[in-house]
């Protein structure tokens, strides 16, 4: 899928069709990958870029938004096949590209260790000597254009956001929302926030909504599913969406069955949302869909919950 200023979206394959997306941008000859999917969607993203008229060795970046495993879990092996290209990771991340055994754990206490293994494969590690850490304010050269790092927190403490000044956009990983193209309408996209454990935080997350939408992008790239524009609108329904999921999440707090009330009342909250947005997919569908995302978002919103209490 192919954008302007020499952006494209590529789907990794993960999970399925449109919902996990790596961002190629070419400028001048010279390239960078934004996230990275899994182990196997490498030959995919390689074969992108050959199929571009570029060899691997005019990748200068691999910037990652984060080191969730959807995004991160292939960047070892990628970066592997890229002979010239720098990781950009946020400061919290780098331990876990050299030594990826705790990102493995941590996704294993989620999905299971089988489920893992299975989707993830073997993660690759990277060498220290290749990373570059994405401090806040940072300035990479691509071509002729200049990309700038934010610290994005609220999704988790180790994300960035990378700000295109030539494209006047952002590539927001999860921090900006999930936004699935089956779900658009004349209304243009539906957005909501994502609160997937297990470092939500609903005031950093606004805060990092509004900081992104007053620099006054054109479009924001999401990892699931890339370009969306009309930024503003978008940008007040998810800062008004993380108070509606934190009230979920304390009207379910101290019931024994607060997960499945919990997962129940977001699935309302996204089909009543949908359905307003002019959404015209069956609410199973609807449902199937987003199962995912309000499993998630649950588990994310009860260890929030739970530390909040632990302060």
């Amino acid at each position: 899928m192919d954008f302007d200023h020499g952006i494209s979206a590529i789907d990794t394959g993960f999970e399925r069709p449109l919902f996990d997306a790596s961002h190629l941008i070419i400028d001048h000859g010279r390239a960078a990958f934004v996230d990275a999917g899994v182990n196997a969607s490498v030959p995919m993203l390689i074969g992108v870029l050959e199929h571009k008229g570029l060899t691997p060795a005019a990748v200068d970046w691999l910037l990652l938004t984060h080191v969730h495993l959807d995004h991160a879990g292939g960047a070892g092996e990628l970066l592997r096949r890229l002979p010239n290209a720098k990781l950009v990771v946020h400061p919290r991340g780098v331990r876990h590209m050299v030594d990826p055994m705790a990102l493995m754990a941590g996704a294993s206490a989620v999905y299971g260790e089988d489920v893992v293994r299975r989707t993830y494969g073997t993660l690759t590690p990277v060498p220290p000597g290749r990373i570059v850490e994405a401090t806040e304010g940072l300035e990479l050269v691509l071509g002729s254009r200049r990309l700038t790092v934010f610290d994005t927190p609220g999704h988790a403490r180790h994300h960035v956001c990378y700000r295109d000044h030539g494209a006047s956009a952002f590539f927001t990983g999860d921090t900006f929302g999930i936004s699935y193209r089956e779900f658009d309408t004349a209304r243009g996209a539906f957005i909501f926030p994502t609160s997937t454990p297990v470092q939500f935080e609903p005031e950093a997350m606004k805060a990092s909504i509004a900081r992104m939408a007053a620099c006054q992008p054109e479009a924001m790239y999401l990892t699931h599913y890339s370009r969306v524009t009309d930024v503003a609108r978008l940008a007040a329904e998810l800062i008004e969406q993380v108070d509606q999921l934190v009230a979920l999440a304390q009207a379910a707090d101290g019931h024994a069955d607060r997960h499945e009330r919990l997962v129940e009342s977001l699935h309302a909250l996204f089909a009543a949302r949908a359905a307003a947005h002019g959404c015209t997919l069956g609410a199973a569908q609807v449902r199937e869909l987003l199962a995912l995302d309000a499993e998630l978002n649950a588990q994310g919103l009860e260890v929030w919950l739970d530390r909040a209490r632990a302060a």
